[in-house]
């Protein structure tokens, strides 16, 4: 019988011992290869492929490698009808999550120290912030709700309202914009008080109504105030919060300048206390009027205080400005403000400065 040119395989029919003593030290892999040819030219035997697949399917082989020495388990050959198709990788970051978004109206967050506060913490410490102490601006009616005693408030020209005397362009949407959005009828709210003990003609400006500018109305309302703590004896206390005189209305804005401040002339030749409490911001033509006319000015903590911005003065006067020209701290060091008082400080300390500035009259009125 002619050989082939191809090398041929012969295997004998051996015991399932001694193919596993001649098996140790060779690869699975190769003896496996051998026994598909081998099966391929039909030159084994049942018997012996018999063997040997038990052999295949029951023997471990030594694997060895720089010394190390691992136990790696025989190879059989898959079934024919096997599903050999390959499992796909996951991909990572493939699965989209959801992002939580959180519902308006609960954090704020501190434009000074980046802390976020819960509103209601934020409400109960009246709008200051725990960590920094920041001062966030309040409105008209919460600032009297935090200052004046339960239900002692009589409000004053309630229904005054603003008209567009000039027909200026837009001034009148933004009147009624800004009269829904803020429930209020203009930038001020009147009335008369008691501040712990001391009953007062009080005054509270809200800079979200057109930036708390002073208009006809504002002027008038806070005139009438003046007359009325005049007329019955009453000490005045103007919190201002205003971008100045509202240009809308022209010159006949820049006119309560004046007015206000002659009311509040004929208040203190009677002899009668006024206290100006500048918040953040009080600027232009409020600052330049009755908001620096106090008997005693006080302000809260970082409160911007001035008349025209920091570049219009350094372009006025072609000179360098110190550092926080413009703000409470700086005002007080340089003699414009008495006292920084903060907000949860402010209703006691009123309290405080109108018992020692009445003193005089409660003396006088006790000697008849």
């Amino acid at each position: 019988m002619k050989k082939d040119s191809t090398q041929e395989l012969r295997i004998h029919p051996v015991s399932a011992d001694s193919a596993s003593a001649n098996l140790n030290g060779r690869t699975p892999l190769s003896v496996l290869n051998q026994v598909l040819k081998a099966i391929a030219r039909n030159q084994l035997r049942d018997s012996s492929a018999t063997n040997l697949a038990n052999l295949m399917a029951t023997t471990s082989y030594t694997k060895k490698a720089h010394g190390l020495e691992t136990m790696e388990p025989a190879v059989t050959p898959p079934p024919a009808n096997a599903d050999t198709a390959f499992i796909k990788k996951p991909k990572l970051g493939s699965a989209k999550t959801k992002k939580k978004e959180i519902p308006e109206g609960l954090w704020t967050k501190c434009p000074k120290c980046s802390t976020m506060i819960y509103d209601k913490e934020l409400d109960d410490n009246l709008k200051v912030c725990h960590q920094c102490n920041f001062h966030f601006q309040i409105g008209a009616r919460e600032r009297i709700h935090t200052l004046v005693e339960t239900c002692s408030f009589e409000e004053m020209d309630a229904n005054m309202l603003s008209i567009d005397v000039l027909n200026f362009a837009g001034y009148g949407s933004k009147l009624e914009a800004y009269a829904k959005s803020t429930n209020l009828k203009d930038a001020v709210i009147t009335g008369i008080g008691k501040v712990a003990t001391q009953r007062v003609a009080l005054g509270v400006m809200d800079f979200t109504f057109l930036g708390g500018s002073m208009g006809s109305v504002v002027g008038e309302k806070l005139t009438r105030l003046i007359e009325a703590g005049t007329e019955k004896g009453l000490p005045v206390i103007i919190i201002s919060s205003s971008g100045g005189a509202r240009m809308y209305e022209g010159m006949f804005s820049l006119m309560q300048m004046a007015k206000t401040s002659a009311a509040l002339a004929y208040h203190a030749r009677n002899k009668l206390p006024y206290i100006s409490v500048l918040t953040h911001p009080t600027t232009a033509g409020v600052m330049a009027s009755f908001a620096s006319l106090g008997d005693l000015i006080i302000a809260e903590p970082g409160a911007m205080i001035g008349f025209a911005g920091p570049r219009v003065i350094k372009d006025t006067t072609q000179s360098e400005l110190p550092a926080g020209f413009q703000t409470a701290e700086f005002l007080k060091d340089h003699g414009l403000i008495d006292a920084i008082v903060p907000r949860k400080e402010l209703k006691d300390r009123l309290n405080f400065y109108l018992e020692f500035m009445t003193e005089g009259q409660k003396q006088l009125a006790a000697l008849g």
